[in-house]
């Protein structure tokens, strides 16, 4: 395959490509192995699938009814770019069969728009508005695999893992918000066989990039030097908006950065010291290196010392989430979580900051018993092995789906203490 995320050659036969495709599914399912030819995104995709819970007979949850839904999506950032979506997708889509979605980032189909009788038809496998389509909750399809690889996807035919999804194909690219590069969800098509094409997903891509592009100049410019914007949770790089640009930060400045903006008033070397290391031994000479080059990363005058503190105000996704923890407004917080906070840090401080803010987030939401906010959470990677998450969960939506889940995480924690 010369493009790993085109799921057919051009040329190559569809009817005899999904039958080798459904023998494959069939020996996957049965024997976990995943042979030639299913492709690496898609073999990956499958074992995600089983990990999660996932059964090759499962179906969509519908977790958003019509006044949840109205209300959500009104609010949702992509419904500012709905008009172009359906411009350069919607005569495509009707005149073809075809469908074009809109989901969020984690997975929720928002917008499912096309020919009428192929709507029907989709209907009844519930991809329709307000249902789940995450990879974590339906395994392999185009918008959940998007948004859970952050890559524009095609998948074709039995490469769905849910059997009754395989007489279809679709394409999805996920979509960005152009200042932080946080993924808000992702745009497709679905439809059949003939979207088995390259063609169908550089579409996608393109219609992705025009949406990002809409939303930039939809988004007031803040001036140069007024605010600076770091976003740090579900990352182990944090990226910083500043004077006009965004700047990916490396770890250890990623670490710098959230310390400093938690601390305003500035932190002296001694404590930056104690709060970035575990190793004693690291002296403070190494700590002024990675100070100077976080200074010239930021620009000049935004770094200042004795204190270290920064000198413009820094709006964090972390205090973003923990201001609206302390409100009560939870669904406002799960929004703006993005993920653990730089999780592959193991500064002392950011260990303790990270574990403090997804603790308040699991107790807001277990106290809360929301299915819906429950379910984002658990069908999220950092949540996917979330014990009393997914108990909470299964007491207040009781699905097959998430029952089987909640049984393969009870079996994980009895089978170390069985002999």
């Amino acid at each position: 395959m010369s493009d790993p995320w085109v799921a057919l050659e051009p040329g190559a036969d569809p009817v005899e490509h999904a039958r080798v495709l459904r023998r494959a599914h069939e020996t996957f399912t049965a024997a976990g192995t995943v042979p030639l030819p299913v492709r690496s995104v898609v073999a990956e995709s499958w074992r995600r699938s089983v990990r999660a819970g996932v059964g090759p007979d499962g179906t969509a949850d519908v977790e958003l009814g019509d006044d949840d839904l109205g209300a959500y999506r009104a609010e949702h950032p992509l419904a500012r770019v709905m008009p172009l979506v359906r411009e350069l997708m919607g005569t495509f889509a009707s005149d073809g069969e075809h469908l074009l979605a809109v989901c969020d980032a984690h997975g929720r189909l928002l917008w499912v728009e096309g020919h009428p009788a192929t709507r029907r038809r989709a209907g009844r496998m519930n991809f329709v508005p307000g249902a789940r389509w995450a990879e974590s909750a339906v395994g392999t399809n185009a918008p959940g695999t998007a948004v859970a690889v952050d890559r524009p996807v095609q998948v074709f035919a039995a490469e769905h893992f849910v059997r009754r999804v395989q007489p279809w194909t679709c394409a999805a690219a996920p979509v960005h918000d152009p200042r932080t590069g946080r993924v808000l969800g992702a745009v497709d098509i679905t439809g059949g066989d003939r979207l088995a094409h390259p063609h169908s997903l550089g579409f996608v891509q393109a219609v992705a990039r025009a949406a990002e592009s809409q939303l930039a100049l939809l988004t007031p410019q803040r001036p140069a030097d007024e605010a600076a914007e770091l976003t740090a949770l579900g990352r182990d790089e944090a990226c910083v908006a500043i004077g006009g640009h965004r700047v990916r930060l490396s770890r250890r400045h990623s670490e710098i950065a959230v310390l400093l903006a938690r601390h305003p008033e500035g932190l002296t070397g001694d404590e930056l010291l104690c709060a970035l290391y575990e190793d004693e031994r690291v002296t403070p000479v190494t700590l002024r290196a990675e100070l100077a080059r976080l200074r010239r990363t930021l620009g000049p005058g935004r770094l200042a010392s004795r204190p270290y503190r920064l000198t413009v105000p820094v709006e964090s996704d972390v205090a973003v989430v923990e201001r609206r923890l302390r409100a009560g407004a939870v669904t406002a917080a799960v929004a703006a979580y993005g993920g653990p906070l730089l999780p592959g840090s193991q500064a002392p401080s950011v260990v303790r900051l990270r574990h403090r803010l997804a603790d308040g987030l699991r107790h807001a939401l277990i106290t809360g018993g929301d299915p819906d906010l429950l379910a984002d959470w658990a069908h999220a990677p950092w949540g996917e092995d979330d014990l009393d998450v997914w108990r909470a969960l299964a007491a207040v939506r009781p699905t097959a789906s998430v029952r089987a889940r909640l049984a393969a995480l009870e079996a994980e924690l009895v089978a170390p203490h069985v002999r």
